[in-house]
């Protein structure tokens, strides 16, 4: 084939743009542990952390393996390690709990390195039995301030409790004092906060889209049986998500569960939303150069598109962000939120 001076410009610029990436590629082990901050392998963390670890290892040319440990034995391996053999992928609860004081959490901007967004979970959600007398949230709201106590499975810290937290502010913005009977459940991961409707020890469970919907296409006779009530994420992220849906549920249909249609007050102008960003987090001591890598690789891969093709089809909206602009957009998203719990838990 005959070279001509275009083609030879071309390969010559292609091959500058791929030596960064494979010269710092070569800092980063063979082999690297992805510990994630939950112990479930069916929720919404293990699904993002697999498409991210796939992704990754296939364009830096190592083997990356998802953990499914939790929040604080992954934060504990995290700090155990500074060779870049293990890095974290959590998502908001990593600095939630600690702004809401759970034992043992810690603060992730002056413990640990923030590294880069992936993306956004517009299917944070809490449920109910299909056979649940809570039709929507204002039933709910109206039964703790008839003085009906009404049990919420939240797992402590994180994005499960801030929203329990906002139910409890709208209940006393409507009765004061009704806030009292919404109950919290304190449980684990997905499967524990889902067994605990199974076995009829709570009334509303926090959960996802991606992990609860094959639940609420039964039938309200099997105990499994389930059905959205409220998704905590702002329409616009969710407006971004595939028309399709997933499983049998449309996007049209989960706007039904989001605000302004489902209003969860956060005072008296305007309705509580969270949106539930997934990112990654590093040994603080880790060598740049490997971080950089990484930045270099997710650079190359949204470039390309392929893997936010794969956060769409599993309902995720694609938010990356290199690891300068993502730190300081979480230290922000964190401040803002300090101030939004002392707001909704009456301080």
């Amino acid at each position: 084939m005959k070279l001509t001076r275009r083609t030879i410009l071309a390969t010559a610029a292609a091959g500058m743009l791929l030596a960064p990436l494979a010269a710092t590629a070569q800092d980063l082990p063979r082999n690297i542990r992805m510990v994630i901050g939950s112990n479930s392998t069916g929720g919404d963390t293990y699904q993002n952390a697999a498409i991210l670890a796939d992704a990754l290892s296939a364009q830096l040319g190592v083997n990356i393996k998802v953990d499914a440990v939790g929040p604080s034995e992954g934060l504990k391996a995290l700090a155990r390690d500074s060779r870049g053999t293990t890095i974290m992928l959590f998502h908001d609860q990593a600095f939630l709990q600690n702004l809401y004081g759970v034992q043992g959490s810690s603060d992730i901007f002056t413990e640990f390195a923030v590294g880069p967004t992936i993306a956004i979970n517009p299917a944070n959600a809490y449920l109910v039995p299909k056979n649940s007398p809570y039709q929507t949230m204002e039933d709910i709201l109206a039964a703790a301030a008839a003085g009906t106590k009404v049990r919420v499975a939240i797992q402590p810290g994180g994005v499960s409790e801030i929203g329990f937290t906002a139910m409890k502010n709208a209940a006393r913005l409507r009765a004061p004092g009704s806030e009292a009977n919404l109950v919290a459940v304190n449980t684990g991961s997905q499967s524990d906060k889902n067994q605990a409707l199974f076995d009829g020890l709570a009334d509303v469970i926090n959960g996802s889209i991606q992990a609860n919907e094959q639940f609420t296409q039964l039938d309200a006779s099997d105990q499994k049986s389930m059905r959205f009530i409220w998704l905590t994420s702002s329409p616009e992220a969710l407006q971004q998500a595939p028309e399709a849906g997933i499983g049998a549920t449309t996007r049209e249909m989960l706007l039904d569960y989001t605000s302004p249609k489902t209003s969860v007050p956060f005072d008296a102008s305007k309705d509580f939303v969270f949106d539930k960003e997934f990112f990654l987090i590093y040994n603080k001591d880790m060598a740049p150069a490997q971080m950089d890598a990484i930045d270099a690789a997710l650079t190359a891969l949204y470039d390309a598109g392929d893997i936010q093709k794969r956060q769409l089809e599993a309902f995720f909206t694609p938010d990356l962000r290199l690891r300068a602009d993502a730190a300081a957009h979480l230290e922000k998203k964190n401040g803002e939120y300090a101030g939004i719990i002392a707001t909704l838990k009456g301080n």
